[in-house]
């Protein structure tokens, strides 16, 4: 898999129930120039034909169903089974544009590693926000740049592309993994959006905002739930922001030891084994032997520190909330 400027595009597209929307959205998909190289549909379990609509519609499509619940396994389960080079998050809900497909894929061929889709820079806009929902996007807004130095004007928006060779750098908890007697396991739910755009930014990866104009949804009812999914992204931003420092300590560890065990002449001395060993047999007096270096451990949060260095107002405020709280 190579970046090109002629990438083949997947479109992922998780759905539930959505038969009658997707009558309208797979011909507007399979209508984009240049065409999309395949389209997903991620069933979960829908009872109203959703997969029979969609091989009626596009004969094409490649179905599949999720092997656990939550719209993160469903996009975990998309992306798993892509062959494109690029690839493409789409909802079912007749929201978003296909027109503007052309649009996130050359924001990755100009050099984007991530292209973020936006309902409030120049050029984007939204038919379904209210004033309430727009308020918090803009607050969860500044709590995730705070934390992650990006500059993020549209945190909520799950109209996003990026390029399939980023897959393990995401992290998504693998699709063949049980699932949990009680709840779903973390990135499996409606966090994913958030958790994908915190690992982006925590890697340091490039990220491109696309201006992207919302249209409402064409049948059925939202699931959105302005209060408790707005708990439920800042307690991602919290969490998601303990794995990053988490991860940058153990970083920080494995570089120093890998200095400590480097000599003069550049090339790192292997540890020996704890015990010295003869056709597999301990050796007792082996005087080489010595135990390994223990596992890296985690450095411990100054979250004073963060406090203090984060942005007065409502912002500061926010950050040490997030910081505070648990992840579900």
């Amino acid at each position: 898999m190579q970046r090109n400027g002629n990438p083949r595009v997947s479109v992922v597209v998780p759905t539930r129930n959505e038969a009658r929307n997707l009558e309208v959205v797979l011909p507007a998909i399979a209508a984009v120039r240049p065409a999309v190289h395949e389209i997903i549909i991620v069933d979960g379990n829908s009872v109203d034909g959703t997969v029979e609509t969609a091989q009626r519609v596009l004969p094409w499509v490649r179905v599949i169903t999720q092997t656990r619940k939550g719209k993160g396994n469903a996009m975990a389960c998309g992306f798993a089974a892509s062959t494109g080079d690029v690839i493409v998050m789409f909802d079912a809900d007749g929201s978003a544009d296909p027109a503007e497909i052309p649009a996130f894929v050359r924001a990755l061929i100009d050099g984007a590693d991530f292209a973020k889709g936006s309902r409030f820079v120049r050029g984007g806009g939204s038919d379904d926000i209210t004033l309430l929902r727009k308020t918090g996007n803009a607050g969860l807004n500044g709590v995730a740049n705070a934390l992650f130095g990006t500059s993020y004007t549209d945190l909520c928006y799950g109209y996003n592309a990026f390029w399939a060779d980023l897959l393990p750098v995401l992290d998504l908890p693998p699709t063949d993994a049980p699932a949990p007697a009680e709840g779903m396991l973390w990135g499996d739910g409606f966090e994913i959006e958030t958790v994908l755009n915190c690992r982006v930014a925590a890697a340091g990866l490039k990220i491109t905002e696309v201006p992207s104009m919302e249209r409402e949804r064409i049948f059925g009812q939202s699931n959105l739930r302005t209060f408790v999914d707005g708990s439920r992204v800042l307690r991602t931003l919290a969490a998601e922001r303990r794995r990053a420092l988490h991860r940058r300590a153990e970083r920080v560890q494995v570089e120093e030891q890998s200095r400590a065990l480097t000599p003069a002449g550049g090339i790192p001395v292997v540890p020996p084994l704890s015990e010295a060993t003869t056709n597999g047999a301990p050796v007792a007096d082996a005087p080489t032997a010595r135990r390994p270096l223990p596992p890296p451990r985690p450095a411990p949060v100054d979250q004073s520190r963060l406090e203090n260095t984060s942005r007065e107002g409502r912002d500061g405020v926010a950050v040490r909330f997030a910081l505070e709280e648990e992840a579900s």
